[in-house]
Protein backbone atom coordinates (compact mmCIF):
# COMPACT_ATOMS: atom_id res chain seq x y z
CA UNK A 1 0.00 0.00 0.00
CA UNK A 2 2.95 2.49 1.34
CA UNK A 3 4.65 1.72 -2.53
CA UNK A 4 1.02 2.29 -4.47
CA UNK A 5 0.82 5.97 -2.22
CA UNK A 6 4.14 6.52 -3.12
CA UNK A 7 3.96 6.02 -6.91
CA UNK A 8 0.47 7.76 -7.19
CA UNK A 9 2.02 11.13 -4.85
CA UNK A 10 5.26 11.31 -7.88
CA UNK A 11 2.53 11.30 -10.84
CA UNK A 12 1.46 14.37 -9.94
CA UNK A 13 5.80 15.48 -9.74
CA UNK A 14 8.23 15.70 -12.29
CA UNK A 15 11.65 14.02 -11.99
CA UNK A 16 15.25 14.94 -13.74
CA UNK A 17 17.36 12.12 -14.79
CA UNK A 18 21.22 11.79 -15.52
CA UNK A 19 24.10 12.92 -14.48
CA UNK A 20 24.80 15.93 -16.87
CA UNK A 21 21.36 17.16 -15.63
CA UNK A 22 21.45 16.11 -11.75
CA UNK A 23 24.14 18.26 -11.16
CA UNK A 24 23.00 21.00 -13.82
CA UNK A 25 19.64 21.02 -11.23
CA UNK A 26 21.99 21.46 -8.00
CA UNK A 27 23.57 24.18 -9.07
CA UNK A 28 20.77 25.42 -10.35
CA UNK A 29 19.89 26.11 -7.10
CA UNK A 30 16.08 24.87 -7.69
CA UNK A 31 14.05 22.61 -5.15
CA UNK A 32 14.65 18.93 -5.24
CA UNK A 33 12.42 16.53 -3.34
CA UNK A 34 15.15 13.99 -3.05
CA UNK A 35 17.48 12.19 -5.30
CA UNK A 36 17.40 8.61 -6.42
CA UNK A 37 20.47 6.85 -6.77
CA UNK A 38 21.22 3.00 -8.33
CA UNK A 39 22.92 0.51 -5.28
CA UNK A 40 26.77 0.59 -6.38
CA UNK A 41 26.78 3.72 -8.53
CA UNK A 42 29.55 5.32 -6.36
CA UNK A 43 32.36 6.21 -8.79
CA UNK A 44 33.17 9.50 -11.40
CA UNK A 45 30.38 11.72 -11.47
CA UNK A 46 28.04 10.36 -8.87
CA UNK A 47 30.06 11.44 -6.33
CA UNK A 48 29.83 14.49 -7.28
CA UNK A 49 26.01 14.22 -7.23
CA UNK A 50 26.37 13.01 -3.52
CA UNK A 51 28.61 15.54 -2.38
CA UNK A 52 26.45 18.39 -3.69
CA UNK A 53 23.59 16.93 -2.38
CA UNK A 54 24.87 16.52 0.94
CA UNK A 55 25.74 19.84 0.78
CA UNK A 56 22.96 21.35 -0.31
CA UNK A 57 20.93 18.96 2.45
CA UNK A 58 18.97 17.17 -0.18
CA UNK A 59 17.31 13.31 0.53
CA UNK A 60 19.60 10.91 -0.84
CA UNK A 61 18.05 7.36 -1.47
CA UNK A 62 19.82 4.29 -2.82
CA UNK A 63 17.63 1.78 -4.60
CA UNK A 64 18.31 -1.40 -6.20
CA UNK A 65 19.09 -0.91 -10.50
CA UNK A 66 15.17 -2.16 -11.09
CA UNK A 67 13.42 0.45 -8.91
CA UNK A 68 15.59 3.07 -10.85
CA UNK A 69 14.60 1.45 -14.21
CA UNK A 70 11.15 1.30 -12.91
CA UNK A 71 10.94 4.77 -12.43
CA UNK A 72 12.97 6.06 -15.24
CA UNK A 73 10.80 7.89 -17.69
CA UNK A 74 13.61 8.20 -20.33
CA UNK A 75 16.03 5.54 -22.06
CA UNK A 76 19.26 7.04 -19.93
CA UNK A 77 18.84 7.90 -16.43
CA UNK A 78 22.93 6.65 -15.84
CA UNK A 79 21.77 5.17 -12.36
CA UNK A 80 20.24 8.65 -10.83
CA UNK A 81 16.80 10.36 -10.63
CA UNK A 82 16.06 13.53 -9.28
CA UNK A 83 12.49 14.20 -7.84
CA UNK A 84 10.98 17.87 -8.21
CA UNK A 85 8.09 20.20 -7.63
CA UNK A 86 6.56 20.61 -11.23
CA UNK A 87 8.23 22.63 -13.66
CA UNK A 88 7.70 26.49 -12.30
CA UNK A 89 6.58 28.35 -15.80
CA UNK A 90 6.48 32.23 -15.51
CA UNK A 91 4.96 34.44 -17.06
CA UNK A 92 5.22 36.54 -20.33
CA UNK A 93 5.52 40.34 -18.33
CA UNK A 94 8.46 38.26 -16.58
CA UNK A 95 10.44 37.52 -19.80
CA UNK A 96 9.80 40.98 -20.86
CA UNK A 97 11.27 42.30 -17.09
CA UNK A 98 13.92 39.84 -17.32
CA UNK A 99 15.57 41.31 -20.61
CA UNK A 100 14.69 44.80 -18.97
CA UNK A 101 16.97 43.79 -16.16
CA UNK A 102 19.67 42.94 -18.77
CA UNK A 103 19.17 46.19 -20.93
CA UNK A 104 18.62 44.55 -23.72
CA UNK A 105 15.91 44.01 -26.22
CA UNK A 106 13.27 41.24 -25.68
CA UNK A 107 14.79 38.30 -27.42
CA UNK A 108 11.87 35.41 -27.74
CA UNK A 109 11.19 32.23 -29.22
CA UNK A 110 7.88 31.56 -29.83
CA UNK A 111 6.70 27.70 -29.99
CA UNK A 112 3.85 27.08 -32.17
CA UNK A 113 2.67 23.36 -31.04
CA UNK A 114 6.05 21.46 -30.81
CA UNK A 115 5.17 17.66 -29.90
CA UNK A 116 8.12 15.72 -29.79
CA UNK A 117 10.00 16.61 -26.55
CA UNK A 118 13.52 15.70 -28.09
CA UNK A 119 12.85 19.05 -29.85
CA UNK A 120 11.56 21.26 -27.03
CA UNK A 121 14.59 20.28 -24.96
CA UNK A 122 17.07 20.78 -27.79
CA UNK A 123 15.57 24.30 -28.41
CA UNK A 124 15.64 24.94 -24.84
CA UNK A 125 18.98 24.27 -24.87
CA UNK A 126 19.76 26.50 -27.97
CA UNK A 127 18.12 29.35 -26.88
CA UNK A 128 20.06 29.65 -23.39
CA UNK A 129 22.90 29.37 -25.09
CA UNK A 130 22.45 32.14 -27.40
CA UNK A 131 20.89 34.50 -24.64
CA UNK A 132 17.00 34.33 -25.64
CA UNK A 133 15.18 35.51 -22.59
CA UNK A 134 12.16 33.38 -22.65
CA UNK A 135 10.37 30.25 -24.43
CA UNK A 136 6.47 30.79 -24.86
CA UNK A 137 4.86 27.23 -25.53
CA UNK A 138 0.90 26.63 -25.76
CA UNK A 139 -0.75 24.47 -22.88
CA UNK A 140 -2.90 22.39 -25.61
CA UNK A 141 -1.40 20.19 -28.35
CA UNK A 142 2.20 20.50 -27.46
CA UNK A 143 5.11 19.41 -25.42
CA UNK A 144 5.88 20.63 -21.76
CA UNK A 145 8.74 20.48 -19.75
CA UNK A 146 9.33 16.91 -18.87
CA UNK A 147 12.17 15.04 -17.84
CA UNK A 148 13.06 14.18 -21.16
CA UNK A 149 12.91 17.84 -22.08
CA UNK A 150 15.00 18.62 -18.75
CA UNK A 151 17.63 15.74 -19.79
CA UNK A 152 17.67 16.75 -23.99
CA UNK A 153 17.88 20.34 -23.16
CA UNK A 154 21.08 19.73 -20.81
CA UNK A 155 19.89 21.09 -17.89
CA UNK A 156 18.90 24.84 -19.93
CA UNK A 157 15.12 24.17 -18.45
CA UNK A 158 17.04 24.89 -15.18
CA UNK A 159 18.19 28.77 -16.32
CA UNK A 160 15.52 29.07 -19.01
CA UNK A 161 12.37 31.63 -18.44
CA UNK A 162 9.13 29.24 -20.11
CA UNK A 163 6.13 30.69 -20.05
CA UNK A 164 2.99 28.16 -20.68
CA UNK A 165 -0.14 30.40 -22.53
CA UNK A 166 -3.64 29.06 -23.24
CA UNK A 167 -3.66 30.74 -26.41
CA UNK A 168 -0.19 31.59 -29.16
CA UNK A 169 -2.38 34.67 -30.50
CA UNK A 170 -2.52 36.31 -27.61
CA UNK A 171 1.28 35.94 -26.37
CA UNK A 172 2.16 37.30 -29.50
CA UNK A 173 -0.74 40.14 -28.77
CA UNK A 174 1.24 40.45 -25.68
CA UNK A 175 4.63 40.80 -26.86
CA UNK A 176 3.87 43.37 -29.61
CA UNK A 177 2.80 45.49 -27.14
CA UNK A 178 5.88 45.26 -25.61
CA UNK A 179 7.36 46.57 -28.51
CA UNK A 180 8.53 43.19 -30.24
CA UNK A 181 8.34 42.23 -33.75
CA UNK A 182 7.19 38.75 -34.77
CA UNK A 183 9.49 36.84 -37.11
CA UNK A 184 7.62 33.77 -38.32
CA UNK A 185 9.00 30.83 -39.90
CA UNK A 186 8.12 29.52 -43.35
CA UNK A 187 9.24 28.23 -46.29
CA UNK A 188 6.72 29.93 -48.91
CA UNK A 189 7.84 33.15 -48.12
CA UNK A 190 10.75 34.73 -50.49
CA UNK A 191 13.08 36.84 -47.92
CA UNK A 192 16.00 34.83 -46.57
CA UNK A 193 16.27 34.84 -42.52
CA UNK A 194 19.59 36.65 -43.22
CA UNK A 195 18.41 39.56 -45.48
CA UNK A 196 15.94 40.42 -42.83
CA UNK A 197 16.67 42.98 -39.88
CA UNK A 198 16.38 40.81 -36.45
CA UNK A 199 18.01 43.50 -34.39
CA UNK A 200 15.13 44.93 -32.63
CA UNK A 201 12.74 43.23 -30.07
CA UNK A 202 11.93 39.86 -31.68
CA UNK A 203 9.98 37.31 -31.27
CA UNK A 204 11.12 33.98 -33.68
CA UNK A 205 7.94 31.31 -34.11
CA UNK A 206 8.51 28.02 -34.97
CA UNK A 207 6.10 25.99 -35.84
CA UNK A 208 5.08 22.53 -35.50
CA UNK A 209 7.29 19.37 -36.96
CA UNK A 210 4.34 18.32 -39.19
CA UNK A 211 2.17 21.67 -40.30
CA UNK A 212 4.46 24.52 -39.76
CA UNK A 213 2.96 27.32 -38.31
CA UNK A 214 -0.94 27.44 -37.55
CA UNK A 215 -2.91 29.95 -39.88
CA UNK A 216 -3.81 32.70 -37.33
CA UNK A 217 -0.52 32.67 -36.02
CA UNK A 218 1.15 33.06 -39.71
CA UNK A 219 -1.52 35.96 -40.36
CA UNK A 220 0.18 37.60 -36.86
CA UNK A 221 3.51 37.66 -37.86
CA UNK A 222 4.85 41.23 -38.70
CA UNK A 223 6.95 39.23 -41.48
CA UNK A 224 8.16 36.02 -42.33
CA UNK A 225 11.29 34.43 -43.31
CA UNK A 226 12.71 30.77 -44.53
CA UNK A 227 16.54 29.43 -44.69
CA UNK A 228 17.93 28.31 -47.88
CA UNK A 229 17.71 24.49 -49.28
CA UNK A 230 19.84 23.58 -51.76
CA UNK A 231 19.60 19.64 -51.64
CA UNK A 232 16.85 17.36 -52.19
CA UNK A 233 15.50 17.31 -48.82
CA UNK A 234 13.26 20.60 -48.60
CA UNK A 235 12.61 20.81 -45.05
CA UNK A 236 14.66 20.72 -42.13
CA UNK A 237 14.32 19.83 -38.10
CA UNK A 238 12.22 22.13 -35.92
CA UNK A 239 15.09 22.30 -33.27
CA UNK A 240 17.70 23.13 -36.33
CA UNK A 241 15.82 25.53 -38.05
CA UNK A 242 14.97 27.47 -34.26
CA UNK A 243 18.80 26.88 -33.68
CA UNK A 244 20.08 28.78 -37.40
CA UNK A 245 17.15 31.39 -36.98
CA UNK A 246 18.31 32.54 -33.40
CA UNK A 247 21.61 32.41 -34.04
CA UNK A 248 21.36 35.05 -36.79
CA UNK A 249 19.56 37.48 -34.35
CA UNK A 250 22.92 36.85 -32.36
CA UNK A 251 25.15 37.53 -35.39
CA UNK A 252 22.87 40.41 -36.13
CA UNK A 253 23.19 42.34 -32.51
CA UNK A 254 27.01 41.50 -32.14
CA UNK A 255 27.47 43.72 -35.31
Amino acid sequence: MKQNFEEKENSYIDQVEGRNAVIELLESGKDINKIFISNGEKHGSINKIIAMAKEKKVIINEVDKNKIRQMSQTDNNQGVIAIVPPFDYCEIDDIIEYAKTKNEKPFVVILDGIEDPHNLGSIIRTAETAGVHGVIIPKRRAAGVNSTVTKVSAGATQYMKIARVNNINEAIKELKENDVWICGTDMDTKKYHYEQDLKGGIGIVIGSEGYGMSRLVKENCDFLVKIPMNGKITSLNASVSAGIVIYEVVKQRQK
